[in-house]
């Protein structure tokens, strides 16, 4: 053995119907698996990504196919080098889309900056749990959506600001409303006891 383990599925799905190949496709895509061949596919070996890959060969074998799960090392390091190289890429790429929407989303109005920062920020949760080799594109796309973020903590209380700012003061609620403090009055409420 040269390296670390690496968790295999092999599986042989039928042409028709194509929609648990479909499935088995995106499962793979989202788990950030290494295609080896058709049909074989590889993961570092954790508790997780084996529990992961038994799941899917159940699903297989469900649908009419085959599967198996194996572990296995490669047999040299360069070989253990060039699927962690060519993985670590992968999710370099999807770092680098997840930049390139945070800086394009820093200039559109604050609704929009919201919805493409809670969805930035579920991206990068996707990305980073299939990072098993992070690249130096990682920090980048974090420290790129908590700028966008930081924008939108400036802009409070800006016109057509969707999301009112509520503050706690002595059991009372202020709410601003989502206009700008100059063109309206401020609303108290009571709080429930």
């Amino acid at each position: 053995m040269v390296g670390g383990a690496w968790v295999l599925l092999m599986y042989r799905l039928p042409r028709e119907p194509s929609t648990p190949r479909i499935a088995l496709w995106r499962t793979l895509r989202r788990l950030g698996a290494a295609q080896l061949l058709d049909g074989l596919v590889a993961l570092p070996a954790d508790a997780r990504t084996r529990e992961q890959f038994d799941w899917l060969a159940d699903q297989v074998v469900e649908a009419g196919g085959q599967a198996g799960v194996w572990e296995a090392s490669p047999g040299t390091a360069a070989q253990e080098r060039a699927l962690a190289t060519d993985m670590c890429a992968a999710a370099a790429s999807e770092y680098r889309a997840l930049i390139q929407d945070a800086e394009r989303a820093r200039d559109a109005p604050v609704a929009a900056r919201r919805r493409t920062l809670g969805r930035l920020r579920r991206e990068l949760r996707a990305v980073r749990r299939r990072d098993f080799f992070p690249p130096p594109e990682r920090e980048l796309a974090v420290r790129a959506v908590e700028a966008l973020a930081a924008t939108l903590g400036r802009c409070r209380g800006e016109v057509g600001d969707p999301a009112p700012a509520a503050r706690r003061s002595h059991g009372v609620r202020v709410v601003d409303p989502p206009l700008h403090r100059s063109q309206g009055a401020v609303r108290v409420r009571r709080r429930s006891r």
